[in-house]
């Protein structure tokens, strides 16, 4: 451009006011134009995050804030929730409501919670757990009351596989009973409660009887099937509470915690007629199943579950010496 043409510095400086605001309206504007850029991505971010954001007002008991996941995970309306905090408290399970307000609370006096885990009831019924992280975003700042803030991650997944592996890792697979090193383990634990509380304690051994020769006539397959219908019986003749499980191929244990020894030979009466009601059909044949039964309960002198064991084990060969499908009581 020609020099001679450009304003002079001083008129540049002194523009018209019409012209200082439209500049000020075009600034403002721009401005604008990047909130709104910026508010869409942090909304885009926010509703892309697979986890509930949440603000809470700890004195007004009020919900202030939470991200669009909040719908997704819980089935249920935001704005029902930022309207009355006790949306959330009704979505939770109720054995896990205790728990999930306590630890709320925590979070004021600790500043930060990092692990607490809890179960929700989704507006489907659904019912999913939570990892719910939180902490106090301001405090004892003047004229402000405590924000508590946090993150609530579905972990229903999680959940899932631990519970499976915890499965897989404590049952039998092919009876679905406890195996022998669970067994063992929660046998032990009963044991001592009961040395300890002075409490009364039974400890029961049972064989197949004949379990060689019924898989040597109709197959393993067939052999499979007694073990299952078996652990079958036990589980539904025991008393919840009751330990069962396979502790060896044809060989089950249980244990009956409280259990006094009348009632003790009693559950065990009732386990062996189940197993007589057996009818086992293959190819065309069928046959019964009897077990032999070894059965004591916890003494002054017991010091160990080994003790126990032995007796049951020893009683269980007594039984099977005199003619199987007993009991014999040691």
């Amino acid at each position: 451009m020609d020099s001679k043409n450009e304003l002079p510095v001083s008129e540049i400086a002194e523009l018209p006011a019409p012209a200082e605001t439209l500049l000020a309206l075009m600034h403002a504007r721009a401005e604008v134009a990047r909130l709104s850029e910026r508010e869409q991505l942090f909304s885009s971010l926010l509703a892309s995050v697979n986890a509930v954001l949440w603000a809470f007002d700890w004195e007004a008991r009020k919900m202030i804030y939470v991200s669009p996941a909040y719908e997704r995970i819980f089935g249920r309306s935001a704005a029902l929730l930022l309207a009355d905090y006790g949306e959330w408290l009704n979505s939770i399970y109720p054995d896990d409501l205790d728990y999930a307000e306590q630890s709320l609370a925590e979070v004021i006096e600790k500043g930060a919670i990092e692990v607490r885990e809890y179960r929700i009831i989704r507006a489907d019924g659904q019912i999913r757990w939570l990892s719910d992280k939180c902490f106090v975003s301001q405090r004892g700042e003047a004229g402000k009351p405590p924000i508590v803030v946090g993150i609530a991650e579905d972990i229903t997944e999680k959940k899932q596989l631990e519970g499976e592996l915890h499965r897989l890792a404590t049952t039998d697979v092919l009876t679905q009973s406890s195996n022998r090193r669970h067994f063992f383990e929660c046998a032990q634990r009963e044991f001592e409660l009961a040395r300890q509380y002075g409490n009364p304690l039974a400890f029961l051994l049972l064989d197949i009887d004949d379990f060689k020769r019924i898989n040597d006539t109709h197959g393993h397959q067939t052999g499979d099937l007694v073990l299952q219908r078996v652990a079958q019986c036990g589980a539904g003749a025991l008393r919840r509470g009751d330990l069962f499980g396979r502790i060896g191929g044809e060989e089950f244990a249980a244990v009956f915690p409280g259990c006094a020894p009348e009632l003790a030979q009693q559950i065990a009466e009732r386990l062996q007629r189940e197993i007589q009601r057996l009818v086992i059909h293959v190819d065309g044949e069928s046959f019964g199943v009897t077990v032999s039964q070894g059965l004591t309960c916890l003494g002054p002198k017991d010091t160990s579950l080994s003790a126990l064991f032995a007796r049951a084990d020893a009683a269980m060969y007594q039984a099977k010496r005199q003619g199987k499908n007993q009991i014999v009581l040691a």
